[in-house]
């Protein structure tokens, strides 16, 4: 498997354990989100989340929850899936996660 192959089934991991770990921490039940994981896949998944140009629920819930650090923004700007994702995607979650007071 090469080596974007195995990035992006990290990537894909990482989305599903931000699902598990928002719904323990914050009673956030994202079920949408991760039926959307499930049909299209992790990367896909926030690449359509980041191309909508208005908020998505899981920000907002995440955002009242004290949660930030679960967001699906957070794990697109990590230095390791840096590279899955434009500059545009990039900058898109750096604007939200600045909007909202959130240091990245």
């Amino acid at each position: 498997m090469s080596d974007i192959n195995n990035l992006t089934d990290d990537f894909n991991k990482e989305m599903v354990a931000v699902y598990t770990k928002a719904k323990e921490e914050c009673s956030y039940n994202a079920t949408r989100f991760l039926q959307m994981i499930s049909e299209h896949g992790g990367l896909s998944t926030a690449k359509k989340l980041l191309a909508d140009n208005k908020i998505h629920d899981g920000l907002t819930a995440l955002y009242l929850c004290h949660c930030l650090n679960l967001t699906v923004e957070v794990l697109v700007l990590k230095k390791k899936y840096r590279s899955l994702f434009t500059k545009e995607e990039l900058k898109t979650a750096e604007k939200r996660l600045h909007d909202l007071n959130y240091s990245v």
